[in-house]
């Protein structure tokens, strides 16, 4: 039975990598800057939505002549419409859960 001093080419592991190359200095990189391009549709959708928020929510022109019907007793609804309404309603809140 031989004994060794070691386990013969497992001590070669630990001595470190040889073929190895240093890596070369490279010259100066110029950073790039961020850009940031907006396209001319979301343009076009900017400039809506702000004519959007610029028009008022209520119009006050319908709710002067509907308040003028109601106080000369002239302003009618018909049943149906008023049946039609609470049962699109009721559809729309079920359709949500």
């Amino acid at each position: 039975m031989k004994i060794w001093d070691g386990i013969p080419k497992v001590g070669h592991v630990y001595e470190g990598p040889k073929g190895v190359k240093k890596t070369e200095k490279t010259g100066n990189v110029a950073s790039k800057r961020d850009e940031l391009s907006i396209s001319s549709q979301a343009k076009d959708i900017q400039t809506a939505m702000k004519a959007l928020k610029d028009i008022p929510d209520i119009r006050k022109d319908k709710v002067e002549a509907i308040q003028k019907k109601i106080e000369a007793g002239t302003y009618q609804v018909r049943e149906e419409d008023i049946a039609d309404k609470i049962l699109k309603s009721i559809a729309e809140k079920k359709s949500i859960e």
